[in-house]
């Protein structure tokens, strides 16, 4: 982990992806993050992928280097505990991080009574406050309907959780850009940032709400094919598949020489009136005339004997590949510098990523491993709050906190 946010105190109460990844972001920053968690663990403790004794690889891997407390919420004395800490004083405390609701215990306005220049960043479904997750919004806009077969006509929900993570990164941004303006301004605020707002603005961003507003009907499904560019999954000799995209006129260029393939274009740009070279839209245009040149050519020669001749002609490809493979044998995963190994409280020792950015010419440190729960509760309560080791014991024995099990 980095240090450049050295310093930066962040009080986490969250669950599920996009308020954990904004905390891990900046906790992989330098920041120190102290996340609090019910007694036995919120909602997202035992979430999957699970290891073999029921402990979370997902817990682990989106709270790896946090501090954790674990509070009886349910209790006034444990919200009490909770609203202290998130208001703590001290220049760089009182930056509040969560998917809380927008009332009740945690609700701005009541932090911001104990502590003037709070921040909270507040990780919402929608801008109403009505419940939302990433596969409901996700529905909401039309993805489901562009994504699969050409032929498909049912919707087809994608794996990646594209929303939760935009909007956890988007709420690091936000974090540090309030936090900036209370560094200037000395003034708190709360910042709102809805799973529903990022998907709207990402629409608006890649020009969808101009395509269907002007054309007046949803793009149609294409399969695998890139919307746009020249680009799709083709079958090798061998029987592996690969991905080939070529956007660039060099990269097309390439592959028509690689392939042999110069005449036989020029031949069909004289054909249909048209230059490929310069325009990837035109290729997409008429890809359908196109594929079948590059996919004989492909069909010819096994993978390896492609993988050559791409990186030769510089044309832009990669191997389809299973998890498994990627993580196991792929050369990306290999000696890369974002992992180290890590020991967790699953019992499980494994490559453990840190930052995905590279600042040049700074270390960027151990990954760090994931508490357990309620594993920094004394230290928290002591550190920050400034509690004796009496009044600590006190709040044990009342069941109001818990330390690690055993």
């Amino acid at each position: 982990m980095y240090d450049l946010l050295k310093g930066l105190r962040i009080v986490e109460g969250s669950s599920f992806i996009a308020a954990p990844s904004c905390g891990l972001h900046l906790l992989q920053l330098g920041a120190e993050v102290i996340r609090f968690d019910n007694i036995g663990g919120g909602p997202d403790f035992r979430r999957w992928p699970l290891a073999p004794n029921g402990l979370s690889f997902y817990w682990e891997g989106l709270n790896k280097g946090k501090k954790s407390i674990a509070i009886d919420l349910t209790r006034p004395e444990g919200r009490e505990l909770a609203v202290t800490l998130a208001t703590a004083p001290g220049k760089d405390g009182g930056i509040f991080l969560t998917n809380f609701p927008v009332g009740g215990f945690l609700a701005h306005d009541k932090l911001a009574a104990r502590r003037a220049d709070m921040i909270s960043v507040r990780v919402m479904g929608w801008a109403d406050g009505t419940t939302g997750v990433d596969y409901t919004v996700n529905a909401a806009f039309g993805y489901p309907y562009l994504t699969g077969p050409s032929d498909q006509t049912a919707p087809v929900n994608h794996i990646m959780p594209s929303w939760d993570l935009l909007t956890g990164a988007s709420a690091a941004y936000s974090l540090l850009a309030a936090e900036r303006y209370r560094r200037e301004t000395g003034k708190g605020q709360e910042v709102r940032l809805p799973l529903g707002d990022v998907a709207m603005a990402t629409l608006s961003h890649l020009g969808q709400v101009a395509e269907v507003l002007t054309s007046g009907a949803d793009r149609p499904r294409m399969g695998n094919d890139i919307f746009g560019a020249f680009g799709r999954d083709f079958l090798t000799r061998d029987g592996k598949r690969v991905m080939v995209v070529a956007i660039t006129p060099r990269q097309w260029t390439g592959m028509l020489k690689g392939f042999g393939l110069t005449e036989k274009v020029a031949a069909l740009e004289a054909e249909l009136g048209v230059t490929f070279a310069k325009d990837e839209g035109i290729r997409f245009a008429h890809r359908h005339r196109l594929f079948p040149l590059i996919e004989a050519a492909i069909a010819t020669r096994t993978q390896a004997e492609c993988g050559k001749l791409f990186d030769e002609s510089d044309i832009c490809w990669g191997p389809y590949q299973s998890v498994h493979e990627a993580v196991t044998e792929g050369p990306h995963f290999k000696n890369s510098p974002l992992f180290a190994e890590a020991s967790h409280p699953s019992g499980h020792t494994y490559p453990t990523s840190g930052p995905a950015p590279s600042f040049l010419g700074l270390d960027r440190g151990a990954a760090g491993s994931a508490p357990k729960l309620g594993q920094h509760t004394d230290e928290v309560l002591s550190g920050v709050l400034g509690l004796s080791s009496g009044e600590i014991g006190k709040l044990h024995d009342q069941k109001v906190v818990a330390g690690p099990e055993k």
